[in-house]
């Protein structure tokens, strides 16, 4: 079984702040924990807010203590679940934030969850997309390789689709294709949710 390293930790915090930078996001804050919820790696950028810690750090263990990305939490637990956030947010002292932007760390595709990494600092869509880029296969460390988190498709020219994606802003995810999009680049959600 694989164990997350502090040289995959900062390797995923450089990838997700160099996604930040690449798309012009506001500064952010990442966080990663490993499997056991221990703080492994953290780096708040300039600029960004005190509380985006804790936001950060909330993300990346509610996806760890459910065993799942957090827009999926928010989307399954969103409406009539509110006792049960509540419960979720007592048991863990607090630490539970149920917004996207935090994402599981796997050592290999479909392999057991070695961490989690929980970005704050800009909108959650924005904290999520850089949380995957963190997160994703083949990043600069060779000991990332393994890693799976999504895959970066082409991107769609022309067409309806294509023009919905721009007006919608930044991103747009859709559930039923478990993607997410930004003009100019698709990204395809790999790691199961």
């Amino acid at each position: 079984m694989a164990a997350l390293t502090l040289a995959h930790a900062n390797t995923i915090v450089e990838t997700a702040l160099a996604a930040g930078a690449e798309h012009g996001m506001m500064p952010l804050t990442v966080a990663v924990l490993d499997a056991g919820g221990h703080l492994v790696a953290l780096q708040r950028q300039d600029g960004s807010g005190i509380l985006r810690v804790e936001i950060a750090r909330g993300k990346a263990w509610a996806s760890l203590g459910m065993g799942a990305p957090t827009r999926l939490l928010r989307d399954r637990l969103a409406g009539e679940r509110q006792y049960f956030i509540a419960g979720l947010v007592g048991a863990s002292d607090g630490k539970f934030i149920c917004v996207p932007g935090g994402v599981l760390i796997r050592a290999e595709a479909g392999g057991p969850v070695i961490g989690a990494v929980g970005i704050s600092g800009d909108t959650s869509d924005k904290d999520e997309f850089a949380a995957i880029a963190g997160a994703k296969p083949g990043g600069a460390d060779p000991g990332l390789a393994g890693l799976q988190a999504l895959t970066i498709l082409e991107p769609r020219c022309g067409g309806k689709q294509h023009a919905q994606d721009h007006l919608s802003g930044l991103m747009l995810f859709r559930q039923d294709r478990r993607t997410v999009r930004m003009p100019r680049l698709r990204l395809a959600i790999l790691a199961p949710l």
